[in-house]
């Protein structure tokens, strides 16, 4: 059946990807332009970072720690968050993965909008949450396995959740530290949305001042739903309304709440907007913006919205450089700065960091993880029950065997490795893959440290793709350079 044929019978449900909060999804658009159109140069010359000589300019000698914040007291193992994953069902089921595999990988995890609101549990005194199981939870999770006080857990809001005093709850009784203002993001410009297929907790999440459709109090509707006309009820966000005034007074609300660091998230909305994210990221002297581009997200928005909505990778991230070096360049307060918006692989992370070296510090990804998780999740499963696949059989049976870094988690934690999560120890594995693949990039280019990456690591193949990004096309690349050897 076409998706015509589809929308005909089923109408709204058609919009979203399905079996929906059991998959995740991306943008299949193909843009004029994308990372792929650069390629990341490399030299046979000098080393950046460790002694200039062939036993020292080895790729595993490649620091990928990054410490961040206005004060650089947040440091990371490497470079990347998992940006906003709130309450969709997708998240939920593999919050343990995701919370374990960050930890124990050291990066951030951010605990998305709506949990508290979403969570039957949570205690409401007043118009303000004082409890809620799901977000103490996923809090403590994460907090149970870091170590070394590396990264950390940031708690987002929207609207909805600012209402409820969300924020406030996190800092004050689970010890959180880092807190984010949400603007948007990259698969969507409208609020967050999930399936809801309880009709008592459709009608608790309208109690609670949700846009829940179809209206889940009213009697035709509660008629059609028990008699199977539908099974879903949609729960909504309400878009935000952004003003310098509003965003500097919450800013200054949260840090008199006890946030001891404040960040920004906002998605690949129009320029004017990219603008006013940094320069009032800037002025408030925030510790991280994370900016995300077209096709962004965890894959519940509307297919149609995430396809063809926004701003696209390489243009606003072009455009976020020459924002932040115009503030540089004005003696501002340059925030650090994370990029997100589809990213999955270490090349994509490399060119990303280039495209804005030095602001941009590191690199954002969610469905990766989340991929990752899931297919760890899946092969716990299968060895639990004992119907482990052939393509995976191959490798072994067992955790241990089918895990290539089972061996270095078993050292590290001891006796504690058996409860590590499988979906954490899949998330732990695609991550030291990446890690493994920047270090080996990076040192083809003979930059051993992240600070060292600059804009001419990577050159443009197109010269619209020059035009657009600034980055030199690869036929001028070392022009200078190239005409004193010559000239030698």
């Amino acid at each position: 059946m076409c998706e015509i044929g589809k929308s005909a019978y089923r109408g709204a449900e058609v919009l979203y990807p399905q079996p929906y909060g059991l998959i995740t999804a991306g943008a299949e658009k193909n843009y004029p332009i994308d990372l792929s159109y650069f390629n990341i140069m490399g030299t046979a010359v000098g080393a950046h970072g460790v002694a200039a000589t062939s036993d020292a300019a080895v790729f595993s000698n490649v620091d990928l720690e990054v410490a961040i914040g206005s004060k650089k007291d947040i440091k990371l193992k490497l470079p990347f968050i998992v940006p906003g994953l709130g309450s969709t069902a997708v998240a939920k089921n593999n919050w343990e993965g995701l919370a374990v595999g960050c930890a124990i990988t050291g990066i951030p995890l951010t605990i998305g909008e709506n949990v508290c609101g979403m969570d039957p549990s949570t205690v409401i005194e007043d118009g303000m949450v004082t409890h809620s199981d799901d977000l103490e939870w996923r809090v403590k999770l994460y907090q149970e396995w870091q170590r070394d006080g590396y990264a950390g857990t940031i708690v987002q809001a929207n609207v909805e959740d600012t209402g409820l005093g969300v924020q406030e709850y996190a800092i004050e009784k689970l010890g959180v530290e880092i807190v984010e203002l949400k603007w948007g993001q990259g698969a969507k410009d409208i609020g967050g949305e999930v399936k809801v297929k309880d009709l008592e907790k459709a009608q608790m999440l309208k109690s609670r001042g949700y846009v829940v459709f179809p209206d889940p109090m009213d009697p035709e509707v509660i008629e059609a739903f028990k008699r199977g006309v539908f099974s879903e009820f949609e729960r909504h966000s309400r878009v935000g309304m952004v003003t310098e005034d509003g965003f500097m007074d919450r800013v200054q609300e949260l840090k008199g709440a006890g946030a001891k660091h404040v960040f920004l998230k906002t998605g690949a909305y129009r320029p004017a907007d990219l603008a006013r994210a940094i320069k009032f990221a800037s002025k408030a002297e925030i510790d991280l913006l994370t900016v995300d581009a077209a096709g962004g997200g965890t894959g519940m928005s509307p297919w149609r919205m995430m396809n063809e909505w926004g701003m696209p990778q390489v243009e606003i991230y072009s455009l976020l450089y020459k924002y932040a070096d115009r503030l540089a360049d004005m003696g501002e307060f340059v925030p650090d700065i994370a990029v997100a918006g589809g990213i999955i692989f270490e090349d994509q992370a490399y060119k990303g960091l280039a495209l804005g070296a030095p602001y941009f510090k590191f690199i954002g990804m969610a469905r990766g993880p989340i991929a990752a998780a899931m297919v760890g999740k899946t092969i716990g499963n299968a060895v639990k029950s004992r119907e482990v696949p052939v393509y995976i059989s191959r490798f072994g049976r067992t955790i241990e065997d089918i895990f290539v870094t089972s061996t270095e988690l078993k050292h590290r934690f001891g006796s504690e490795f058996d409860a590590i999560a499988p979906g954490a120890i899949g998330l732990y594995t695609y991550m030291q893959r990446i890690a493994q693949g920047m270090r080996q990039l990076m040192a083809g280019n003979r930059k051993f440290g992240l600070s060292y990456i600059t804009r001419d690591d990577i050159a443009a193949l197109t010269r619209e793709t020059a035009e657009i990004s600034g980055i030199p096309y690869i036929m001028d690349v070392d022009a200078e350079e190239v005409e004193g050897i010559l000239n030698s």
